[in-house]
């Protein structure tokens, strides 16, 4: 049987928090940030995106409709404005840049409702929220499975350079916490990616990623420090020390190596190829001129050379206004482009943040962390989803407090791409039970499905003399009011400072499958 694990036992104790003016981030969720809500979804027709300001470009004469002739003057004049040097094509930044000159302005936006005042994600990024404090603490352990070898440290670093997860101070404050109440380590917390120095480093005993995303270690303008940072992690965790990640510490360092920030992208520096696809801005600026540059060239370059000429330009303002003039009328009212413009671009799939148009590049751009921390972000099943989560080492004492039974849990879930992650690297604790899962939630899964249907959730692994040990659930709060998780937690620390042993053996090389 499986164990659904329930936060009622804390329930007064929630009760009891701080009360939080409206617009707090509770521990049901998140509250997305500017851009990244359904509305922020690809390139956009409809209400406030692309289709409004380019019908106001195209209609020429104000008659509050658009014919063939119209769109095809209009495609001509923004070829020739982004070919001043008369070279024959165009590249998306000169299409980008003549877009957005030619493009009205948008409006205004609305007046927004006030922001939530704690969590990652709010005003005060570094502040968790009172009732998921409460939550937590209420289920907190008190003893640790294992004596500590010697008084433990624990570095968090909580920077994000892709996007911020609202449970980055949790999480933070979860080891600070997990470590006075048991005594098996005392943590302090970092915000800044020049604490990952050889120096400073060696009073601590082991760094725990706080749903890091991005290139959270790189200065953009500094590649001796970037180097340094690097090198100092990678050479602490391979001297004898230990590795924590929690969620989005394997969002980062992967993206489109072509250029670092392509579709791919995850924000963050430098580039933005290093995070969650879909996340990037673009090449050639922000705003509606950008991303319609990118659509058109996403659908006009025929032969990928990554510009376009006249006559695919203009063959693209055929296309469109054939599907805009569905009804063959002559011209298009305002009401029916903006309605039919959705239907000229591919959507974001599923569980993405992304745009349409091709599927983007994703691989491993710092190879050495890809391998270490296990595997990088591919797809997630967006939080609330239930997933079936399956033991798969039920002797490894890290496992000990899940009693050997599966469980329910409601989360965001990762995957991880056939090339990112495999058992020949990993010792697999837990994994998704995939035969329980639905078929239209499999379906769901952006990027193509994994072909040996494997969905590691949790793993250790030797790195060097070091430890390595990452857990990909934690997105949401709620996940820090689960008792057997926040044990799960702390055995899993515990084994990567050396305190704790447990089978590390690769899976698939004699470890338990």
């Amino acid at each position: 049987m499986r164990r659904r694990y329930s936060t009622a036992p804390v329930a007064a104790a929630i009760c009891a928090a701080v009360t939080l003016v409206a617009g707090t981030i509770g521990a049901a969720g998140q509250a997305p940030a500017a851009g990244q809500g359904p509305a922020a979804r690809g390139g956009g027709g409809g209400r406030g995106g692309v289709a409004p300001a380019l019908f106001t470009a195209v209609d020429a004469d104000k008659d509050g409709s658009v014919t063939h002739a119209e769109m095809k003057a209009a495609f001509e004049k923004w070829y020739a404005d982004s070919d001043a040097s008369r070279s024959g094509s165009i590249t998306q930044d000169q299409l980008s840049t003549a877009l957005s000159s030619a493009l009205p302005p948008p409006p205004p936006p609305p007046p927004q409702a006030a922001g939530p005042e704690c969590g990652g994600r709010s005003a005060n990024p570094r502040t968790a929220c009172p009732q998921d404090v409460a939550a937590m603490m209420a289920v907190m352990p008190d003893k640790a499975p294992a004596k500590p070898q010697k008084p433990r440290k624990i570095l968090v670093l909580a920077v994000s350079r892709g996007f911020v997860h609202s449970s980055i101070p949790l999480a933070a404050m979860m080891v600070e916490e997990m470590g006075k109440k048991t005594g098996a380590w005392t943590a302090t917390t970092s915000w800044d990616a020049a604490d990952i120095n050889t120096e400073n480093l060696k009073q601590y005993d082991l760094i725990f990623l706080d749903s890091t995303t991005g290139f959270f270690l790189d200065d953009p303008n500094d590649a001796a420090a970037t180097e340094a940072r690097r090198k100092a992690l990678l050479e602490f965790v391979r001297s004898g020390k230990g590795l924590v990640g929690i969620h989005a510490a394997s969002d980062s360092y992967h993206g489109n190596p072509a250029g670092r920030g392509g579709a791919a992208g995850g924000g963050g520096a430098p580039g933005a190829g290093a995070g969650r696809a879909g996340r990037g801005g673009g090449r050639g600026g922000g705003g509606t001129g950008a991303t319609l540059a990118l659509m058109m060239m996403t659908q006009a370059d025929k032969n990928s050379d990554q510009k376009v000429t006249r006559e695919e330009i203009s063959a693209l303002a055929d296309s469109w206004y054939e599907k805009l003039d569905s009804t063959k009328a002559g011209k298009v009212s305002q009401a029916d482009f903006s309605q039919r413009f959705a239907g000229l671009t591919p959507q974001a799939p599923a569980g993405g943040r992304g745009q349409g148009g091709p599927a983007p590049v994703n691989a491993g751009l710092w190879p050495e962390f890809n391998k270490m921390i296990g595997g990088w972000f591919k797809f997630h099943w967006n939080d609330p989803q239930l997933i079936v989560v399956k033991i798969d080492d039920p002797k490894s004492p890290i496992n000990a407090p899940f009693k050997g039974q599966s469980f329910e849990i409601r989360d965001e879930t990762y995957t991880f791409p056939m090339d990112s992650w495999s058992r020949d690297n990993v010792h697999v604790l837990t994994s998704v039970d995939y035969s329980k899962m639905s078929e239209a939630d499999k379906a769901a899964e952006g990027g193509g499905r994994r072909t040996d249907g494997d969905y590691g959730l949790c793993w250790i692994r030797r790195e060097g003399k070091g430890r390595v040990f990452y857990e990909a659930h934690g997105h949401s709060e709620r996940v820090y009011a689960m008792k057997p998780m926040l044990e799960h937690i702390l055995a899993g620390i515990q084994y990567a400072l050396g305190d704790l042993k447990a089978d590390d053996t690769p899976s698939a090389k004699g470890g338990t499958k």
